[in-house]
């Protein structure tokens, strides 16, 4: 006899329906014949065992399991976070046995990374002392061979703008200075750029030919034991935790306000890059140079136009539209966007919202597809570097390379403490 559905709806039997009226006969029925099987199944149910999991690999067994847990990757070693305390004892036994307190170093370091909550790992720590070596061999003032020389050179030169004879700026130069010695003898006995920013510092307060070469600016624009620019540190003092004691200019020419500015603009700002070299490119030529120079190298491969990968994305001397984004315009169509829209996205070159941009993913799905596969998010800036300080023929790529060589070798001497 045919029984109900689970729904309780009459299942069709050979060649007719079960009716409703006789709904009640049929359900006693299937209980009478299913009730026996019902409670066989039950105690075969109950008899069974659990299949334990080591009885999970045995033939026939077979062990209900559930969907299996991805672990995260360790981290790499030289990502791992460190207790401030001892990766300070770390770094004092790293610096090499000339450096002088080598304690205050490792001290300067670790405060600079905790303080700006980066992580303590022997990456970041190495990528400071990396900088460091390279700019100053670990000198918290470190001295420039010839450094009278260009001091006269750029007075010379900026007294040629305005028609001043050499001899006249000598003997203005001749009076004494805050210190007791004139100013002409302590330009001639310059050794540091600390040194040399005080002078001009003088200068420019108390020489009336000062305030005319040099009006209220500085010459020097760089300094500290990372030569970090003094624009940038007076732009990023949020946080910084020493007393400043005259200015953030003096500051930066201490070896703590010199690694503190430095680690700020070495590490403390958001970049997806796939690894640190393009953040020392950065330390040299900007903020996101790498990641713009990468953009130039995308356009340039739409519109055919050659343009120099320096990471400069519109012209800061002008209003008028730069190389970059003259290449731009004439992609437009392409990218759906008005000069205008363009402008405003290129605004932004100097941020980490510029990777956010319409502008910036329209132009990258379109190079994409036309080589075929995905092409580098950052490049080594083409930038030759130019200093007074700089007597060979050096560029932002050879920076970025010698400080990663540095840093490299530290990971390892680091790794090994």
């Amino acid at each position: 006899m045919p029984c109900l559905s689970a729904s309780g709806y009459p299942l069709r039997g050979p060649g007719r329906l079960i009716h409703r009226e006789a709904f009640m006969s049929h359900l006693i029925v299937c209980r009478h014949y299913l009730a026996p099987l019902l409670a066989t199944l039950l105690l075969a149910a109950c008899a069974s065992e659990p299949v334990s999991q080591g009885d999970a690999s045995k033939p026939g067994s077979a062990a209900v399991t559930g969907p299996a847990i991805a672990r995260p990757a360790p981290l790499p070693k030289a990502q791992v976070p460190r207790a401030p305390a001892s990766m300070q004892s770390r770094i004092v036994r790293l610096l090499p046995a000339r450096t002088v307190d080598r304690n205050g170093w490792a001290q300067d370091i670790v405060t600079a990374l905790a303080k700006q909550e980066l992580a303590v790992t022997d990456e970041n720590v190495c990528s400071v002392l990396a900088v460091a070596e390279q700019e100053s061999t670990f000198q918290a003032d470190p001295v420039v061979p010839g450094l009278g020389k260009i001091a006269w050179k750029e007075i010379n030169a900026r007294a040629g703008k305005l028609l001043i004879p050499e001899f006249v700026v000598r003997t203005a130069l001749s009076i004494n200075s805050p210190t007791g010695k004139t100013y002409a003898e302590r330009i001639d006995k310059l050794r540091t750029e600390r040194e040399m920013s005080e002078i001009f510092e003088d200068m420019i307060g108390e020489v009336p030919m000062g305030k005319t070469l040099f009006g209220n600016m500085n010459p020097v624009r760089t300094g500290g034991p990372m030569q970090v620019s003094i624009a940038f540190a007076e732009a990023n003092t949020d946080g910084y935790p020493y007393p400043i004691k005259e200015s953030i200019r003096h500051e930066v020419f201490s070896r703590r306000g010199g690694i503190w500015f430095g680690t700020r603009h070495l590490l403390n700002y958001p970049a997806q890059y796939p690894d640190h070299l393009y953040r020392y490119a950065d330390f040299n030529a900007g903020w996101y140079a790498s990641r713009n120079a990468a953009f130039q190298a995308a356009v340039s491969r739409l519109s055919g136009k050659p343009l120099a990968l320096d990471g400069d994305l519109i012209r800061y001397d002008s209003e008028l539209p730069g190389k970059t984004e003259l290449a731009v315009h004439t992609i437009a169509g392409q990218l759906s966007m008005s000069q205008q829209a363009i402008h405003q996205s290129l605004k932004l070159g100097d941020t980490s919202e510029f990777a956010q941009s319409d502008l910036y993913h329209r132009v990258f799905v379109l190079a994409d597809r036309k080589a075929g596969s995905r092409l580098p998010r950052a490049v080594l800036p083409g930038i030759s570097l130019k200093s007074p300080k700089i007597t060979r023929n050096l560029t932002t790529a050879w920076f970025a390379k010698r400080v990663q060589w540095r840093q490299q070798t530290c990971l390892k001497r680091l790794g090994s403490l």
